[in-house]
């Protein structure tokens, strides 16, 4: 299971960081940051679940007001 996070539709509500810890607040920015993400050709965030957080990466999805975040299984958009 991965996320992709598009960082440019964020509108720093950081409902995600209270979701789950792989959302930080980036105060400086107004946004959030997805910590150890790597950043793809079309500009979004990409990182792996770690075993045990895919319920919090899923509820992340979930609480976001703009539909930034997205989570993906077997390649396939779950959220």
């Amino acid at each position: 299971m991965y996320v992709k996070f598009d960082r440019d539709t964020c509108v720093g509500m950081y409902q995600c960081v209270a979701e789950w810890d792989a959302f930080e607040k980036n105060m400086n920015a107004g946004k959030a940051d997805l910590r150890g993400s790597e950043e793809e050709s079309d500009g979004k965030f990409v990182v792996e679940v770690p075993d045990g957080e895919e319920f919090d990466a899923k509820f992340a999805a979930r609480v976001c007001p703009v539909d930034a975040i997205e989570v993906y299984k077997d390649g396939e958009q779950v959220v």
